[in-house]
Order: structure tokens, then sequence, then C-alpha cells
């Protein structure tokens, strides 16, 4: 199925250890497959970065600090508003199952928003303590059903090797080039096509990926971190328990998977149109620039303001792919303050829904293209 959400550093030394950490982790996608694709067939690289990793780090510095105002009004009227929902759908079942069903699309977009401020958490950037990050991290994991050490060093893994065609694989949506499916057996060609049918992909898969997937730790994780899968057991264990005697365990489990699936399908949607859209950037080895990955392989998903609200600014991912300690709440600001962001071109909502008819990376063209692209092309020789 599809392999999706996950954190790291901008590029310094731990970035570049994360990288490190990604080629072991990922294993290189390309390798799995048996596909031995040459760079020097395929043309140059449409565009460069037009500014050094210097000078874009001057640029950004003085959006990296965090502000606890605004870190804590976040908490308040997101934690607040979503448990004021939760209240108000326990009540209105005894109302209108439709009236619970409005309450659950606006509970399952602030559950994307507490996402966000957890994912903020594990990258350091939401506050300025380390221990009060861990601590509001863990309290939004518990919420979201997300271990918050085990994903951090996952979503690591994800800012050290997105775009890169040889580290595919952890944190991201299941990508495969035109070439690795052709080449692929029929059994792998179904499960990819399944994994980007948008049925399952956005409605069948977001929720057993929190609810259940989220419950056991990657065998390459450390100990730090599949221990803190287990923790994170316990505590989830312990809310429900705690919400089933308040509220009984009909309405908690109709309630809760309600939001989890709406939130879920919300939360992998914007995940999916982050890194999978027109003229997205991929690239190969030692061609992968990472200034270059951040402004042209994440998408600047220009929204309506209440979306941008409910998505916690996320959509200006190309700026928080370049650098990930600047908070949600400075994302805005830093996009505004040079050309070099401003000049990104916008993925607006409509043309965000034509992403979901691309399937596959044709290294030739350099572009997604659609399974239906693929008609008449021959089947590669083994």
């Amino acid at each position: 199925m599809n392999r999706l959400l996950n954190l790291g550093r901008e590029p310094r030394d731990d970035f570049f250890a994360a990288r490190e950490a990604g080629l072991a982790a990922a294993g290189g996608a390309r390798r799995e497959c048996g596909v031995n694709e040459s760079s020097a067939a395929r043309p140059e690289m449409k565009t460069k970065p037009a500014v050094s990793v210097a000078e874009w780090k001057a640029i950004v510095a003085e959006f990296q600090r965090p502000s606890r105002g605004r870190a804590s009004w976040q908490l308040v009227n997101t934690l607040g508003g979503y448990a004021l929902l939760w209240a108000l759908m326990y009540w209105s079942l005894t109302v209108s199952a439709w009236l619970t069903a409005g309450l659950a699309i606006l509970a399952g977009g602030f559950l994307v928003r507490i996402f966000i401020i957890f994912h903020d958490c594990g990258h350091g950037s939401f506050l300025k303590s380390r221990v009060a990050n861990d601590v509001a991290g863990f309290v939004c994991g518990m919420l979201t059903f997300t271990p918050y050490h085990h994903w951090r060093w996952e979503h690591a893994l994800h800012h050290a090797s997105s775009g890169d065609l040889d580290r595919r694989g952890v944190g991201d949506i299941w990508t495969m080039t035109v070439r690795e499916y052709l080449a692929a057996p029929r059994w792998r060609r179904v499960a990819y096509r399944l994994s980007r049918n948008p049925g399952v992909l956005f409605l069948l898969a977001p929720a057993p990926l929190f609810l259940i997937r989220e419950r056991f730790p990657s065998p390459k994780a450390n100990a730090r971190e599949r221990n803190s899968v287990w923790w994170m057991n316990l505590a989830v264990a312990a809310m429900v328990g705690a919400m089933v005697w308040m509220f009984g365990w009909q309405a908690y489990l109709l309630i809760q998977i309600t939001i989890s699936l709406v939130g879920g399908a919300l939360g992998v949607w914007m995940f999916y149109v982050q890194h999978q859209f027109d003229d997205v950037y991929w690239e190969r080895g030692e061609e992968w620039n990472y200034t270059a990955a951040a402004l042209q392989g994440s998408s600047f998903y220009r929204l309506p303001k209440v979306l941008q609200w409910f998505s916690g600014n996320i959509g200006f991912h190309h700026i928080h792919h370049l650098s990930p300690r600047i908070p949600n709440y400075n994302l805005e600001r830093c996009h505004n303050s040079h050309p070099i962001f401003t000049e990104v071109k916008p993925l607006t909502f409509l043309r965000s829904l034509k992403s979901i008819n691309l399937h596959l990376w044709d290294e030739q063209a350099r572009r997604l293209v659609s399974f239906g692209d693929l008609r008449g092309r021959p089947q590669p020789s083994s």
C-alpha cells in the first residue's frame, strides 16, 4: 500500500546526518526493482536553484524564531476548538445524524490542525524549549494516535530524501518510475494501481494508517523510537478508556472513528499534493539538490484563508522544506519576504485536483504521467 506521512532539519550537520540515515533506511526503491536507468540518457535538469544555501539561510533566519504568544494561542484555539466540537458531536447524536456528520467535518479539520502542531513540535520549531515541544508534541500525538519520537525520526528521513529517486520509500507516497512499473511483475503493478486509487488512498488507507499501522515500530528504529511507540500506545489506551467511561463505548467509537476518517482523508490529501503535482522535481543521487528539491519539489498550495487556517499554513510547503525550523505561524510571512519565494508557481485548489491522475514519474520527460499515458509503450526486456 502507500507509505506516508513523516520530519527533519535544514542543511546543517544534523541534516546531512539524517541524509545518510535516509540512504540506509530507504534502501533505494530503484535497487529494489532491479532497474538500471542511466542518468546519461536523461536530459539536463530544467532549472537550477536561483540562490545559494548561504543566501537563503540568511533570508529565512528571522522567521525561525518561535513565538510563545502565537504558539500558545494556537494551542488554545486548536485544542479548545477540538474539545468543543467533540462535546457538540456527542450532544448531536440525540438530535440529527446529519448534524453529527457536519460537525465531524469541522472536527476533522481541527484534527489536521492538531497534527500540524504535532509536526512542528517534532521539528523543534513550535516552541523555544525542547521540553515544551516534546510535551506538546506528545499530547498532540496522543490525539492523532501517532507516536511522537518514532514519527519524528521517520519524518526526518522524508526531509532528507524528498525528491531523490534513489531514496524513496520512507515517509512518502509510493511513487514508481515508468520503467520500474513496466518492468514489474503483474502483482506489483496491481498493488501499485490499488495504492494510487483515490478511494483507497484517501478513504480506505488513512484510518488504518493512523489507528493500526502507527501502533507498531519500524524494525529499523532504534530503542528510543521503538519505546516511544509503546509509551504512546499506553497513553492512547488510557485516553480511550477515559473517553469510553465518560461517553460510552458506542458513542465514543462512532464519534472518534468518524473524525479520524475525515481528518485522515484531509491529511493524506494535503500530504499527497505537497509532492505530487505537475512540474514537480525529482533527481537521482549526486544530481539531487536540497534547495531545488524544496522550492521545486514541494508545492506552494494556495488555499482559501479558512482552509489555510485549518491546515496550519502547511500549504507553504516549499518554505517548510527549505527550512523546517520555521514554525507554521511564520511560513506565510517568510513566503512574502523575498521574490525567490513569491515567484514559485502556486498550486490552486482546482489545479490540485488534476494531481489525482498523476501516477508515475517519467524520467525521460521529467514529469509525472498517468497510467493512460502508457498505452502503446512496449514492456522493457529483462
